[in-house]
């Protein structure tokens, strides 16, 4: 290999990923980082670790200057972009090249025609490949007026984008971000100017296109791999239906229950896409696909000229020749100039993969996006194990900054089939536990163990239609009182009596006082039935295990932090926290009385009202910003608003923004 140190220019679990390979093929790993992330986990895996400015990306992680001073200083001769930031940026590959680097991704002109959708859209139909007919917004003074826009779409080239439901996206970018479905005439015009605000923020362009938007469509991706001789293959193809908002949450590999002749078509077209444009390294090509309408029902929809997020999917399940594929290797080796070596006929699939992305996001109150410090992590183990893979920059004491993408880890299970795939997920997400940071956890268990991922019933739209059901806090809360008590126990405490059992001893988390009895394993609330409770057993070890605690019968699993001032209880991947007497906690009073709140650390991005203005309830008052996602701030009841809070400023979480002064009655 001719390249001999790599600067990874990016943060977090991907950064963790490359400098893995990187290290295994025996070149030195360059990691640079922001003020916020100082120490993070990537900075400490690499041979050597730069400080590229403070924590606003703009000043660090996608700043061109700052990367290519950074890797002049290490002596760095190649650069990998990861994912996100300016992975897509064909003018940062380009000024990559031209410091004499070895960019570590497909040519700048490829990248050109593919990294955005709107020419990706050109190029396809030039290679035979349908596309949804639409058209591009780049002048966003057509919002006005919205008949206007739509009545000219419908006679233009975009055909069927006037009529409703219609879809509007960030033609640069990706990761659902300046995505918007627009189901009425009177949604456009506010929606085209949410996306093209949130495309600035996270693409610097806000260009966006329109075109119909497919209902029940399912998501299919087909993973491309290209030398600079010639040589173009297919790794198969992923599904990732089950998404949020068009953000994805699981993914798996291959596609079920696709047909055939869909398949073979889809991979065709990415193999044809690639030769096109003069494709190298890796990619994908995604598509929409209506399995009601066969092959008439697939469209190309864009391509990510970059490794993906859902990569170790295909790694896990895609053998060249019986043995497994590493992505990431293959970037390095084709940007060093090596032939790949194998053709399509040596590459097969075997089993089944599926990726859970964990996110530091509030899944069951809002999916506000969460910041703050992990103090306890607790992953599957994944040493030498057979079923289980994870992917994770989140360590205890991990400092997770709103500033950034809040995804931590991705957990991957394999099994021969899906079935046993899906139950292998389930497994390990039951045997995730973060402490001290809201998670998404529990809520992308109780999506692999229902019954509609199970039965392929998920398609893109289903969760902006279906909600989970919310976890059942019961449980935690019998086991945080059994820990505290007989941790009491153990201590000395209340509960222990000398020759004789121990006594009854009473535990109050929030507000809830409990009765436990370690003697008769018994648990009681107030005119509630008591739950019997017993010690099953240990898994993990002492430090950071699960206890296993059968709960009437049933036995499960429990992670417990038992603190002076709190209790957190980690159960089939959520965790629920409980506060002690003396400690603190949010309540619901503490967002009414008329008080507006910042949900999550961010950056006040609009006022939309005056100090003193009266306001109706439900209207807009302004937007906070915080890891690349837009909060609508909305007023809670009719009255007059005194504002708080500037545009521009940034504020801490649970900051008072606005305050509703309603007249007495």
């Amino acid at each position: 290999m001719t390249m001999h140190t790599l600067l990874v220019a990016n943060r977090g679990e991907i950064a963790l990923r490359i400098i893995r390979t990187a290290r295994r093929l025996g070149l030195r790993t360059v990691a640079v980082h922001s003020d916020a992330d100082t120490g993070a986990p990537h900075t400490r895996a690499a041979d050597v670790a730069v400080r590229i400015g403070p924590t606003p990306p703009g000043e660090s992680y996608l700043s061109i200057p700052a990367l290519l001073a950074a890797a002049k200083e290490t002596g760095a001769d190649a650069v990998h972009p990861g994912y996100g930031f300016l992975s897509e940026q064909a003018d940062f590959a380009r000024a990559v090249v031209g410091a004499g680097l070895t960019w570590v991704g497909p040519p700048p002109t490829a990248m050109d025609a593919m990294a955005r959708k709107d020419t990706a859209r050109e190029v396809a139909r030039k290679a035979g490949v349908p596309v949804l007919e639409g058209i591009s917004l780049t002048d966003l003074s057509l919002v006005e007026p919205v008949e206007t826009l739509v009545s000219t779409s419908s006679t233009s080239e975009a055909g069927s984008a006037g009529r409703f439901p219609l879809l509007v996206k960030a033609a640069a970018g990706g990761g659902g971000k300046g995505m918007r479905i627009v189901r009425a005439e009177d949604e456009l015009g506010p929606a085209i100017a949410a996306a093209a605000r949130e495309a600035a923020t996270a693409f610097g362009d806000d260009t966006l296109l329109l075109e119909p938007y497919v209902e029940h469509g399912r998501h299919v991706e087909v993973q491309v791999l290209a030398d600079e001789h010639g040589n173009v293959l297919h790794l198969h193809e992923r599904d990732c239906s089950a998404q949020r908002r068009h953000q994805k949450v699981l993914e798996e590999a291959p596609a079920p229950d696709l047909d055939p002749a869909v398949r073979d078509a889809l991979h065709l077209w990415t193999v044809n896409l690639a030769r096109q444009v003069g494709y190298t390294g890796v990619g994908t090509a995604e598509f929409l696909v209506d399995t009601r309408q066969g092959i008439k029902g697939a469209w190309f929809l864009e391509m990510n000229t970059r490794l993906q997020v859902e990569h170790p999917v295909t790694e896990e399940v895609v053998r060249v020749r019986g043995q497994r594929i590493d992505l990431v290797e293959q970037q390095l080796r084709v940007a060093a100039g090596d032939h790949l070596g194998f053709t399509q006929d040596d590459v097969t699939v075997v089993g089944h993969a599926i990726e859970a992305r964990i996110y530091a996001e509030d899944a069951f109150g809002g999916f506000l996006p969460q910041a703050g410090t992990a103090t306890r992590v607790r992953w599957p183990d994944s040493a030498g194990s057979a079923t289980v893979r994870v992917e994770a920059g989140l360590e205890d004491g991990t400092v997770v900054p709103a500033a950034y993408d809040p995804m931590v880890g991705k957990i991957i299970a394999r099994g021969p089939d899906r079935e046993a795939a899906r139950h292998a997920l389930v497994d390990a997400l039951d045997d995730t536990a973060i402490g001290g940071l809201v998670t998404n956890t529990g809520f992308v268990r109780a999506l692999a163990d229902s019954g509609a991922f199970r039965d392929g019933d998920v398609h893109t739209a289903w969760l902006d239609t279906h909600a989970l059901p919310a976890p059942d806090p019961g449980p935690a809360l019998v086991a945080a009182a059994w820990s505290v008590a007989t941790a009491a126990e153990h201590d000395g405490g209340d509960g222990w009596r000398l020759g004789g059992p121990p006594a009854d001893a009473w535990v109050e988390l929030d507000d809830v006082v409990l009765r436990v009895c370690t003697a008769r394993g018994e648990v009681r609330r107030d005119g509630e039935p008591p739950t019997s409770c017993r010690a099953a057993g240990r898994l993990g070890g002492q430090a950071g295990g699960a206890d296993l605690l059968e709960l009437d019968g049933v036995t499960a699993r429990f992670v417990v932090d038992v603190r002076p001032r709190s209790v957190e209880v980690s159960t089939r991947g959520h965790t629920f926290r409980f506060t002690r007497p003396g400690g603190t906690r949010a309540t619901e009073a503490d967002l009414s009385d008329g008080v507006v709140v910042a949900a999550m650390p961010g950056t006040v991005t609009r006022v939309e009202v005056g100090d003193g203005e009266a306001v109706t309830a439900g209207q807009a008052l302004g937007v906070l910003e915080a890891m690349k996602m837009e909060l609508a701030l909305t007023a809670p009841s009719d009255g007059v608003v005194r504002v708080r809070a500037t545009a521009g400023e940034q504020v801490a979480a649970r900051q008072v923004l606005f305050v509703m002064e309603v007249p007495d009655v």
